[in-house]
């Protein structure tokens, strides 16, 4: 068990295609691709990149933590009840147990993640 973990953008593992559940579905019709670099802690703790086509989902995270670092594109997030909040190529956020709103893929996005369950 490797114990440092590089997540590296020029050297992915294989990756995992995938498109939002029907139920989170807002408009469009994104894609999904996860290039998993780690799932140590019984699948509690997932690292790895992520990449999405533009599309709106509902982004529900109930008990999760989630760090994520923008590595390309333009991504908004609408808290319930708040106002939209865009992120860029550099920026990095966290979304805290309870969030709900809508994620809109404005561009291409690819970014590190680093979720806590």
């Amino acid at each position: 068990m490797d114990l440092l973990i590089k997540i590296d953008p020029n050297n992915l593992p294989a990756p995992k295609a995938s498109k939002p559940l029907p139920e989170r579905l807002v408009s469009g019709d994104p894609s999904f691709t996860t290039w998993a670099f780690d799932e140590g802690k019984e699948g509690r703790v997932k690292t790895g990149i992520w990449e999405a086509t533009p599309g709106e989902t509902l982004s529900i995270k109930g008990e999760i933590y989630e760090y994520c670092h923008i590595l390309d594109g333009v991504v908004e997030l609408t808290e319930d009840g708040k106002e939209p909040v865009t992120y860029r190529k550099g920026d990095s956020f966290v979304m805290k147990p309870g969030f709900r709103g809508v994620w809109k893929t404005i561009e291409t996005i690819r970014k590190i993640y680093v979720v806590i369950e």
